[in-house]
């Protein structure tokens, strides 16, 4: 039986990659992160060690002990990690957090070439969840009106601009303004911000960096943030074909329809 390890941050996607993997007769070995890692990774993989995300010298024993040769990396990692404190005597994150550029791919480039020191692949779990891409076209019954169009285009040059800067990948537009930009603080907290400064009618964009790697990060947008932008009155998000997950789009397409929302795969 193949075999891969999953490390596994926030959200749903870890949890559904590993039920796909095992239903393909693939064993996953779940390394789940305290506080932010869903509990439900424990029923979806043939065994799922939890460790606090500063116990980086833990987090590899354990690689070894379980024998990973393949890895997939996948959900979202609070980046704000790389400024706790390490426990007693943890040397690992301090190497992480004093290694010049912390930029999202700068400290992902590192941990994979680690990785790859120690004879581990990482690799892409694409292949279990290539149904989370959208077809291109809008999605909902509702589709944007001209102005949102006119506003999603506008968003989404600015939004790969800012995704190649490794600032942010999502950015709320209104009138062809930009309101809000994605940092460190997430997708969910720049809508929340970008909805109080401009009220109600505004569009989400979210892309992928121009040289984006499939292999560890993928942008994902699931019900959460389709409900966030309905309860504060957004009328479109507008994600890109292939290159962004909808996470239950089942679920994602009634919400908006739902809530007179558009989403819309560019």
């Amino acid at each position: 039986m193949d075999k891969i390890g999953l490390i596994a941050g926030g959200g749903d996607l870890p949890v559904i990659l590993a039920e796909e993997a095992r239903k393909k007769g693939v064993k996953v070995i779940g390394f789940a992160i305290k506080g932010m890692t869903s509990s439900a990774l424990d029923k979806a993989c043939a065994r799922t060690h939890w460790f606090d995300p500063t116990q980086i010298t833990k987090f590899k024993l354990l690689m070894l002990v379980e024998n990973i040769k393949k890895v997939v990396m996948l959900g979202k990692v609070d980046k704000s990690i790389i400024y706790t404190k390490p426990k007693n005597g943890e040397k690992d994150l301090n190497l992480l957090k004093n290694s010049g550029d912390k930029s999202d791919y700068a400290m992902l480039d590192r941990i994979t070439e680690e990785f790859t020191k120690r004879g581990i692949e990482v690799i892409s779990g694409i292949e279990y969840l290539s149904d989370l891409f959208p077809p291109k076209g809008a999605l909902t019954n509702r589709h944007p009106s001209e102005r949102e169009l006119v506003d999603i285009s506008f968003g989404l040059e600015k939004a790969r601009e800012i995704a190649r800067m490794d600032i942010g990948q999502t950015i709320v537009v209104k009138d062809k303004t930009v309101i809000s930009v994605e940092a460190m603080e997430g997708t969910d907290n720049a809508i929340k911000r970008g909805a109080s400064l401009c009220g109600e009618g505004f569009v989400v964009i979210k892309v992928s960096r121009p040289q984006q790697d499939m292999r560890w990060d993928v942008p994902a947008v699931g019900a959460g943030t389709i409900d966030l932008i309905a309860r504060n009155k957004g009328k479109a998000l507008a994600i890109e074909e292939k290159k962004t997950f909808l996470v239950h789009p089942d679920i994602c397409v009634r919400l908006a329809d739902n809530n007179d929302m558009s989403i819309v795969i560019v």
